[in-house]
């Protein structure tokens, strides 16, 4: 039996900075402090700040005045920041940068006038803070077919913003029927797609490619976990989404001659290390391969009250 790693895998600087932001804030102001939504979809992430003294809430009112609130990487409508200012909330804001990027460009999209289409999942908690930016402006589409049946006042004035978490595979075909039925729309740049998800996902294909399973450690909460299961699916394989090594079931790997093992980009790089060494158990000879470990360029500043 083989095992590969993928080589890009695991976290990204939009959960790396946010997980660093509440440890920061835990530090300088003492517990507890408060989190609106999970900081990260993880539940390891999120349980060990909880331990540490961290308290996550959905709701700005369940938090004591003057206290401190950290919003999650996925980003927050203005109704929610105008809840925690009612309060007079310490707000730290733990938004990745690239989903900020899209906010920005989402409200400069309502100032000019236009109605803003957002390709992205109906009820994830990053495309409720986007489509919060402008409510009475936004359509939200999952599918082409969701395109065929969208209706909008004027198609002069028409953009579009995608979820971050997605890939630019996941939004090819739904960009080109929006094309195809509104050729005047203003559609995103490549670079609003988060850069970490695409990464993964192609490293996952390169698995794929060769391997008879692939593990993708992961929560169930996790947008981009479940789309690099999707992908190997689709690329043939035969593909299983876990947590942790606790919920890896022996004969999914059973008979396999090669194995491919990733991670989705809220997932610590111990819980990988845990399946391998789950791994090991089951298969005592298997060979494991260690690609390089790259560096995808992306560092984001700490928001100024933790600098």
């Amino acid at each position: 039996m083989q095992l590969a790693l993928a080589e890009a895998r695991g976290f990204c600087a939009g959960v790396d900075r946010a997980i660093e932001i509440v440890e920061r804030a835990l530090a300088r102001f003492g517990k507890p402090v408060y989190v609106r939504h999970e900081v990260v979809h993880n539940r390891h992430v999120v349980e060990g700040l909880r331990r540490r003294g961290a308290i996550f809430i959905e709701d700005p009112a369940e938090v004591p005045e003057g206290a401190v609130l950290i919003f999650s990487a996925h980003g927050v409508s203005p109704a929610v920041v105008a809840a925690a200012e009612a309060r007079s909330l310490q707000v730290i804001d733990a938004t990745c940068p690239l989903v900020t990027k899209v906010h920005k460009q989402t409200r400069r999209f309502a100032r000019q006038d236009h109605e803003i289409v957002m390709v992205g999942h109906a009820g994830h908690v990053e495309v409720e803070g986007t489509m919060g930016q402008a409510p009475e402006r936004m359509h939200l589409v999952e599918s082409p077919e969701d395109v065929e049946r969208l209706v909008v006042a004027n198609p002069d004035r028409l953009a579009c913003v995608t979820q971050t978490t997605l890939s630019v595979d996941d939004t090819r075909d739904v960009l080109a029927a929006l094309q195809r039925r509104f050729p005047a729309i203003q559609l995103p740049k490549s670079d609003d797609i988060c850069y970490a998800t695409q990464n993964r996902q192609d490293a996952v294909k390169r698995l794929a490619a060769d391997a008879d399973v692939v593990l993708v450690v992961g929560s169930p909460a996790s947008s981009n976990s479940n789309r690099l299961a999707e992908v190997a699916a689709k690329c043939g394989a035969t593909a299983h989404l876990l947590q942790d090594e606790s919920e890896l079931e022996p004969e999914w790997v059973a008979g396999a001659q090669r194995i491919g093992l990733t991670a989705g980009a809220s997932t610590p790089e111990a819980l990988v290390q845990g399946v391998l060494e789950r791994l090991r158990e089951l298969a005592p000879g298997i060979e494991i391969e260690r690609p390089p470990e790259i560096d995808e360029g992306r560092v984001f500043p700490l928001p100024p009250p933790l600098r």
